[in-house]
């Protein structure tokens, strides 16, 4: 059985400058990741074990005795030798202290990414409560150990419903981190002022105020009053849920810019209505950038006039896994007829409400 991988040539076809290459190289991307002064002793076992290979090369090529001097060889003598022999040594135990101490940090590490993508996972709905009426599922999945995107369900007074879905600027553990601010801001704030517009104001202030400039996360807010099937919703510069039924589309659009800009950022609340027999669709920009079409927007309409129960796995199976290059979150919100009530109204287009 024969295998290739692609981009590279087995190691024994290598000529011998290529395979010094490659292990400079190799060396290279090994000891660039250490702290500095660890990168410093590394870099001194390399020349140490390296010398003593210069010196050997010098002394199988034949050079004169006379000349060793000039080209900084060591003489050929079983002084020579000895010296040459107990360099390589301290080389050798200098690159294996540090190569063991390079082990233990990247385990340290590789434990606490494990633990924060075990954190992550509980700050995210594990079990969705049943709402009468709809049919909810989600999907998530991080580009890393640990992802940027937050999405949340949480039940509020009156028989309404919260959905939050978020995304962070970046990717790994410092997106993570400001998810999990985010987390905690929702839940705060839904039990004080449980409104979209609340959220996303208070929310901007926060994040303008002790995150860092360069930080900045798009978000969408939806209360859904399960009676009459109305959203109220603010879009801070997030992809546009959509809301399908019968073949029509309407989009949620931005309603404001993104968290974490500008303090004094001012938003604006939406309204819509999920009809009978439609559904709701949010999502992060990790799926419409892995779905390989030139226009996403059409293969989600499609997938959600799917009125079976695999309309979740059958926008799960869009994602092509060779594009995919960030966090990807769905949330699927649907109303079947059978539980609809008759008095649902019909539905509108989206109206704007200034502060």
């Amino acid at each position: 059985m024969s295998f290739r991988i692609w981009g590279s040539e087995p190691a024994i076809y290598a000529s011998p400058l290529r395979r010094m290459l490659r292990y400079a190289n190799a060396s290279y991307k090994w000891t660039r990741e250490m702290p500095k002064p660890e990168r410093r002793i590394a870099a001194v076992g390399i020349a140490l074990q390296g010398y003593t290979i210069y010196c050997v090369l010098m002394w199988a090529l034949g050079v004169p005795k006379a000349l060793l001097g000039y080209v900084l060889v060591l003489p050929k003598s079983p002084l020579g030798y000895l010296m040459a022999w107990l360099l390589y040594v301290i080389g050798t135990f200098v690159m294996n202290g540090m190569l063991a101490s390079e082990l233990v940090r990247k385990a340290q590490l590789e434990a606490d990414q494990i633990a924060a993508q075990q954190i992550q996972q509980t700050l995210h709905p594990q079990n969705l409560e049943e709402l009468r009426g709809y049919q909810v599922e989600t999907y998530y999945k991080p580009f890393r150990e640990v992802g940027g995107d937050y999405f949340d369900i949480i039940d509020l007074p009156d028989n309404r419903t919260l959905f939050a879905v978020a995304d962070v600027s970046g990717k790994g553990m410092p997106a993570a981190l400001l998810a999990a601010n985010i987390q905690a801001l929702v839940r705060s704030i839904a039990n004080v002022e449980p409104h979209p517009l609340a959220l996303a104001s208070q929310i901007n202030k926060h994040l303008c105020h002790y995150t860092p400039a360069d930080r900045f996360a798009t978000a969408v807010f939806i209360v859904l009053s399960r009676d009459s099937g109305e959203l109220a919703y603010v879009n801070a510069g997030h992809d546009s849920p959509i809301v399908f039924c019968s073949g029509t589309t309407t989009l949620l659009q931005s309603t404001g810019i993104p968290l974490g800009l500008f303090a004094g950022a001012r938003y604006k609340v939406g309204t819509a209505v999920i009809p009978p027999g439609g559904s709701l669709l949010l999502f992060t920009d990790g799926l419409v950038d892995s779905i390989p079409a030139e226009n996403p927007s059409d293969r989600l309409r499609d997938a959600l006039a799917d009125d079976s129960r695999r309309t979740m796995a059958t926008i799960e199976s869009l994602v092509e896994p060779k594009l995919n290059k960030d966090d990807v979150t769905i949330l699927l919100l649907k109303r079947p007829t059978a539980f609809a009530s008759s008095s649902a109204p019909r539905l509108e287009s989206p109206a704007q409400q200034a502060v």
